[in-house]
């Protein structure tokens, strides 16, 4: 392990990049593209409107996509970086995200089964596009439910981790908690989640300095420690 610092300067930058990508395109999907579609008040306008901007969905589609993707590969970049502080824990850690991962990308099928409807009876568009983009936010809402416990995991690695400050552990064990709640609520009290989205400031603002510090101020603090 005495070459774990410098050989991890490398992987610090690759997985900042892999976890850029994965907050740009999931916001960029989710705000820009869904999002709007979904403010609309009828199926039938949601419907139309998939239609109406049928490029931008799909590329909504491609973004999810490559979300999912750089989840993987950065859930094996962190299972090596982590796995110093607890080989156990970044074991499970990352299975956790993998699980995620995976209904991510399963749950593709609602949108596009969505997209599939609209652009194939576009003289009556179905009520059943704008429920299958619904389905798809619950599914996204279960994937949540293990990224939850993965952040939890994750803030116990990086508190023991040399390479991360203290608070950033607890900043992302914050951001578990809240993706475990948002999902409870969305199971069991769906009234309840307007009230809770405030909520999820927290884990934007964490997965955020988590992604610049694995760009730069992790490796500064790598090469400061070693």
């Amino acid at each position: 392990m005495s070459d774990f610092p410098r050989a991890s300067r490398g992987l610090f930058r690759l997985a900042g990049l892999f976890y850029l990508l994965i907050i740009v395109c999931g916001l960029w999907a989710e705000l820009a593209v869904r999002g709007p579609v979904l403010a609309l008040k009828t199926p039938a306008l949601q419907s139309a409107a998939i239609l109406a901007n049928e490029g931008r969905f799909r590329l909504g589609l491609v973004a999810d996509a490559v979300m999912a993707l750089s989840d993987v590969a950065l859930a094996g970049l962190l299972f090596v970086i982590l796995a110093p502080a607890g080989m156990l824990l970044a074991g499970l850690a990352t299975a956790f995200r993998l699980v995620q991962a995976a209904i991510i990308g399963m749950s593709l099928m609602l949108p596009y089964a969505a997209l599939h409807l609209a652009t194939t009876t576009p003289g009556a568009p179905p009520p059943l596009a704008g429920t299958l983009l619904a389905l798809h936010g619950v599914s996204y809402d279960v994937g949540l439910a293990f990224f939850g416990v993965n952040c939890l995991l994750t803030s116990v690695l990086l508190r023991r981790s040399p390479a991360f400050p203290g608070w950033l552990g607890w900043l992302i064990g914050a951001a578990g908690v809240v993706y475990l709640t948002g999902t409870a609520l969305r199971l069991v009290a769906p009234s309840m989640v307007p009230p809770f989205v405030a909520a999820y400031i927290v884990p934007a603002i964490a997965e955020l300095a988590f992604c610049l510090w694995l760009l730069a101020g992790g490796r500064r603090q790598v090469a400061a420690r070693a």
